[in-house]
């Protein structure tokens, strides 16, 4: 949309340049005098130099009262910058007009008056002057305006949400618990008289938490929006400032303002940037970060227990922030906003699907399966590149393929079709993926192979996309966590059976079992070691996530942490060779299939266990549409027996 800018805004963009020109104007006349040479003549020398017939050139100009003439001009000799002056008395002025008149000089003009110029006095006496109050005005105007802003500099940052962008509860999908957990934050803003009669005290703060992108923003402008009362928004490093005691200053306005807008909420995104622990650190806290926490504390002790104000603050780090802060009266209430699972995923994808246009073959409950570990803003970006890719593509509507190669370019990035690989390469990383695939296939509690492809991609050169078989939300138990591990390493294990050799390509298995093997001693008592903790996840708050973490134990107890994550891992290497050495015909089979096609689904893996043989696509999705009809067939016949 463009917008007309206004003249007053053209006329003070302009200006600079007006000044510019006047200045540039000046320079050069200043020049062209000083350039010039001006011999002052007296009557008698400019008598005689008209009798001697020297003169080329002359202009008389009369003064305003013809009592004395002006005569300028030019004599024999001179060069182009060289002139004379003259100041005749009107006695005189004849025998000087006859002198010209006898040497017919060619070059002989009569200015009229300048004092008789209305328009002359005017542009040379007070357009300068106006000029120069103009340019004042405006100077000062300047001026007075970058006061006016220095004076806003302690003003609150906070912005009041849009009618446009009011939210409910119907454009969150899932969070079943979170909305009920907040429910009576609604029902206080509409109705506070209720919780009043029986005494009862609605939480003054509630502080949501949970990873990046589950929704906390979106879910604090729907209880804005379901309890229809002003939103007002900031983030936390919106109130830092470079010159201490400006934030405190943003915190005392911003309740101020809320107190006139209440009942109301407000809103405080990634709180962390101002509520971080006091004291803290290295060479002691930052003063303006904690005047501004002081403050900020000190105001939600002010307000009244119902004035009507309720904070929301959303944070992914709550282990960094101050007690303070969190102790009753203040943030009373802590909502875990989590990863979605499948049936949450499957409502948010709905949600980001109502503007897309589908293939009839796209299965969105099927989609959430595949999706694990994925929150809300992965989800929304997961349809939107499909969306793009079939734009892309010139195609009318979103098919599987898109959805497919989008799941890939939001975990790895896009594929690198265009990188030269040789043949060489190809079969090792084949190898190295059909060893990953191998077990998961063979090993009991491994995950469950969806998907093998040798097409480069990121900083990987191909990848087995292996799931869950059940979403679990935390718990994992011993027999998973070797799996994992005994996974990670079938890649390494099939290149140095198969291949004779080992590559930098197992580098990121290596280092992911490593940690796992480790966390399974260190933290999770799954060792010979016992069920003690030896390591915290205890991240500084200003040291960075590793380098303050604590470890209880002396060097010999540490000697027996290497000693039993080496004793993991060796017996994981170990149940991955025999379980790749045991299905040699499967790892060349799965190899040969990857050779030739570059990337299998868990379809055609199936079609290779069960036949030796890949199936190919059009094949498996006939069977695919015949099992659905199958099904579909089945499902009305039951409902017509019922």
């Amino acid at each position: 949309m463009n917008v007309k800018p206004k003249q007053n805004d053209s006329f003070k963009n302009l200006l600079p340049y007006v000044v510019l020109a006047v200045v540039i104007l000046v320079v050069i006349s200043v020049l062209r005098i000083q350039g010039t040479t001006v011999n002052e003549l007296s009557t008698g020398e400019l008598i005689t130099e008209l009798k001697e017939n020297n003169v080329t050139e002359i202009a008389i100009t009369p003064k305003s009262d013809e009592s004395v003439y002006y005569i300028e001009g030019k004599l024999e000799g001179y060069k182009e910058t060289e002139s004379f002056t003259a100041k005749v008395v009107a006695s005189e002025l004849e025998n000087v007009l006859t002198l010209i008149n006898e040497n017919k000089i060619e070059e002989y003009n009569t200015n009229s008056d300048p004092g008789s110029s209305i328009f002359l006095y005017v542009l040379v006496n007070v357009l300068p002057l106006v000029l120069l109050v103009v340019v004042m005005y405006f100077l000062f105007m300047r001026l007075a305006n970058s006061n006016k802003n220095s004076m806003d500099f302690g003003r609150s940052k906070a912005r009041l949400s849009n009618e446009n962008d009011k939210k409910s509860f119907k454009d969150v999908a899932g969070l079943k618990e979170e909305k009920e957990e907040v429910a009576e934050l609604i029902d206080f803003l509409k109705s506070p008289k209720k919780f009043e009669k029986l005494g009862a005290r609605i939480p003054k703060g509630v502080l949501l938490v949970g990873p990046p992108g589950t929704g906390k923003t979106l879910l604090a402008k729907a209880i804005a929006g379901e309890a229809n009362v002003p939103f007002f928004f900031i983030s936390g490093s919106d109130f830092v400032e470079l010159f201490v005691g400006v934030g405190a200053s943003r915190v005392r306005d911003m309740f101020k303002e809320a107190k006139r807008n209440a009942p109301c909420l407000i809103f405080i995104d990634e709180i962390d940037a101002v509520g971080r622990q006091r004291g803290t650190g290295l060479g002691g806290g930052h003063d303006e970060r904690e005047q501004t926490l002081n403050q900020l504390l000190t105001e939600m002790d002010g307000f009244g227990e119902n004035e009507g104000i309720i904070i929301i603050a959303a944070t992914n780090r709550p282990d960094v922030l101050d007690p303070a802060l969190l102790r009753p009266g203040r943030f009373d209430r802590q909502v875990t906003v989590s990863l979605p699972d499948a049936n949450e995923r499957e409502a948010i994808l709905k949600v980001h699907a109502k503007n897309k246009i589908f293939d009839k073959d796209v299965n969105l409950a099927n989609l959430s399966l595949r999706t694990p570990g994925f929150s809300g803003a992965d989800l929304e970006n997961l349809l939107n590149e499909a969306a793009l890719l079939a734009v892309r593509r010139n195609k009318n509507s979103i098919s599987m393929d898109e959805i497919d190669e989008a799941t890939d370019r939001v975990l790895l990035g896009p594929a690198k079709t265009t990188r030269k690989i040789t043949d060489k390469e190809k079969k090792l990383v084949s190898i190295h993926e059909a060893g990953h695939a191998v077990i998961g296939l063979k090993l009991e509690d491994a995950q469950e192979v969806h998907k093998i492809t040798i097409i480069p991609r990121g900083m990987a050169g191909g990848y087995t996309m292996m799931l869950p078989k059940e979403e679990k939300i935390a718990v994992h138990t011993k027999a998973e966590l070797l799996a994992q591990i005994t996974g990670l390493l079938g890649g390494r294990v099939s290149e140095e059976m198969f291949l004779g050799e080992i590559s930098t390509g197992a580098s990121d298995d290596i280092k992911r079992a490593t940690k796992i093997a480790r966390s399974m001693v260190t933290e999770y008592g799954m060792s010979d070691l016992g069920p003690i903790q030896y390591e915290e996840k205890s991240e500084g708050v200003f040291l960075g996530r590793d380098y303050a973490k604590s470890k209880n134990f002396s060097d010999q107890v540490a000697l027996e942490i290497d000693e039993q994550t080496r004793k993991i891992i060796e017996e994981c290497y170990e149940k991955a060779k025999n379980i790749v050495g045991e299905n040699k015909d499967l790892i060349f089979q799965l190899s040969d299939a990857l050779m030739q096609y570059e990337t299998i689904t868990k379809e055609q893996i199936e079609s290779i266990v069960k036949t030796g043989k890949i199936k190919p696509v059009e094949e498996l999705e006939e069977n695919k549409e015949e099992k659905e009809t199958k099904k579909t067939r089945k499902t009305k016949s039951s409902e017509n027996e019922e």
